[in-house]
């Protein structure tokens, strides 16, 4: 003999509810929020590797380009790992080209450290940095 359990609607679409919450969640965590990034003061920076490496000067208008600093294609996936008041962490894939992970840590809105590795065109890349504003683009 079996017998039949009765679903109450309200427990069904709280149930739900709660579904849908845990789905929406993980998607409000990867929101590209990065507001460290937009604080940073607008202009041309210059970066100076630590390995000697020649410095580099990029034009800084939101602070994100100093993430794919390897990877200039604008097609590249990001995933916040960190989003923090001073530092920020991303992971990045850009397609048939590699990957990488980049840390940034803000000392003040003029000066930066940048630490990422990754692969680029099919070879392994590692470097330390401080980006500094040195003038207008």
């Amino acid at each position: 003999m079996t017998s039949r359990v009765k679903y109450s609607p309200i427990g069904i679409a709280t149930a739900l509810g709660m579904v849908a919450l845990g789905l929406a969640l993980p998607v409000a965590a990867q929101s590209d929020g990065l507001s460290m990034l937009e604080e940073l003061t607008k202009g041309e920076w210059t970066i100076k590797h630590r390995d000697g490496s020649p410095d580099r000067k990029i034009c800084v208008k939101t602070g994100r380009e100093l993430i794919q600093l390897r990877h200039k294609q604008a097609d590249c996936s990001r995933f916040v790992v960190e989003d923090g008041a001073n530092k920020v962490a991303v992971q990045y894939t850009c397609p048939g080209n590699g990957y990488g992970r980049t840390n940034i840590r803000k000392e003040t809105g003029a000066l930066v450290q940048i630490e990422s590795q990754g692969i680029a065109s099919g070879l392994p890349f590692q470097f330390a940095a401080e980006a500094r504003r040195t003038g207008s683009c």
